[in-house]
């Protein structure tokens, strides 16, 4: 039996490693979808001795299988967005407690108390639709930051840039989140109305979960970044990389470089044959291994592109697939 201690008090590379060959057998074990994978690859838990070994299970799985490493109902199931016509990820999740103790710890491991801070978020595309798993997460963020003006904004972009400047004026800790076209939205209603946005930046962190929905043009990371930055008058922009069928987010906080809790690790494909791996620093097809989707799948082939660094930081540069854009930072180059 694997607990939520074991995975969330990882401290080390070799615990890592240990703990991460046991889900994989686990979920060899209790996972006929990622079994039958596996059986496909000639892999199983006999001779898979490494990480490098295991079988990353690709993500469009979750579009047309029931994903699942445990014989308990569903608690919550989480759907991705998609355009009319196309099919969406579905995400089971039999016990919801795993992922609320990884975006809370996740989060404070990179931002600290939540109490500390005042949490905006203006995630209108998420907020129409059910089952995102975003804003079942900034909806818990809201709550545990005990904040009186933290909440959810939908179009009324007058009311919440009072409540920016108005929080800039009392000197609290802020942190905007924003899918990436309501973010440029507000930029340019603050233009027009000549709010001076720019100037209440002091406290301020402008967090992009990514995304245009459809709603405009994608952008390079660089130009975008440079747009909101001068839109907002600060000097980084942080970014969460999360998504349906993940648990556990990475973050960014700044120049679009993100950084993995430690239950969560990025590895790098070659594009060309799926089971080797890239050196660090060149481009390739990003692999997740989350530990939180203890009773789903923790090995995940994403169809995003990137690129990892030696500090074990990495990047995401697009999509393999550019006709099915969903919003989770995957800006194309």
């Amino acid at each position: 039996m694997i607990a939520p201690e074991d995975i969330f008090h990882i401290g080390s590379k070799k615990e890592f490693e240990k703990m991460t060959l046991k889900v994989f057998r686990h979920q060899y074990d209790t996972n006929k979808v990622y079994q039958q994978f596996c059986n496909f690859l000639n892999k199983d838990k006999t001779n898979v001795k490494f990480i490098s070994e295991i079988p990353f299970l690709p993500i469009q799985f979750f579009k047309s299988h029931d994903v699942i490493s445990s014989n308990e109902p569903a608690q919550q199931i989480f759907t991705s967005s998609g355009t009319t016509g196309t099919q969406t990820s579905h995400h089971l999740v039999t016990d919801v407690s795993w992922y609320e103790k990884s975006y809370r710890l996740g989060f404070s491991q990179f931002y600290g108390n939540i109490e500390d801070y005042c949490v905006l978020a203006l995630l209108p595309s998420y907020l129409e639709r059910e089952g995102s798993s975003l804003i079942y997460m900034v909806k818990d963020l809201i709550e545990s930051s005990n904040h009186e003006d933290s909440g959810f904004y939908l179009n009324n972009y007058s009311e919440l840039l009072l409540k920016i400047e108005k929080l800039n004026k009392e000197g609290k800790n802020t942190i905007l989140i924003g899918v990436t076209y309501a973010l440029l939205d507000l930029i340019e209603y603050a233009q027009t109305t000549s709010f001076p946005l720019q100037g209440i930046g002091s406290n301020l962190i402008i967090m992009e979960t990514g995304g245009m929905k459809g709603k405009r043009k994608e952008l390079i990371r660089e130009e975008l970044h440079t747009i909101l930055c001068n839109g907002f008058g600060v000097s980084k922009i942080h970014s969460e990389y999360g998504m349906t069928e993940l648990l556990s987010q990475a973050y960014s906080m700044g120049d679009g470089l993100f950084e993995c809790p430690p239950w969560m690790q990025i590895l790098i494909r070659d594009t060309e044959d799926a089971l080797t791996y890239v050196p660090e620093g060149k481009t390739g097809g990003i692999n997740v291994i989350d530990l939180a989707n203890i009773n789903s799948c923790a090995f995940i082939a994403t169809q995003d592109l990137g690129k990892k660094y030696p500090n074990h930081s990495f990047e995401v540069l697009g999509r393999f697939d550019h006709s099915d854009i969903r919003g989770c930072n995957l800006l194309v180059v």
